[in-house]
């Protein structure tokens, strides 16, 4: 059964490592200050990239048509704008189990 990675577990992990000697508070300030740094870069519509691990882009999607799943109705969806990630040729062979 898949299990989820959680923000606490990155916190914890990031505490582990004790590369740096973190306190499990500087771990988790550390871990929402980069969580902070990720989602205002994608706010202003700019891309993040992190080597070896992939690619967060932000895609407008224009004004559409679509249906209400409740009653079926046809409707216009307002445009908007959608978080992508396509992953890296590196994290990609590790899911799929060829370690670089």
């Amino acid at each position: 059964m898949n299990q989820t990675l959680t923000k606490s577990d990155i916190v914890e992990s990031v505490h582990k490592a004790n590369r740096f000697s973190f306190t499990t508070d500087r771990a988790k300030e550390t871990v929402e200050i980069l969580i902070e740094i990720v989602k205002r870069t994608l706010s202003t519509g700019d891309d993040v990239l992190v080597s070896g691990f992939g690619k967060f882009c932000v895609k407008d999607k224009r004004k559409r048509r679509g249906r209400n799943p409740a009653n079926g109705e046809s409707m216009m969806l307002d445009p908007r704008r959608v978080v992508t990630f396509k992953c890296s040729g590196r994290l990609r062979g590790i899911v799929n189990g060829n370690r670089e």
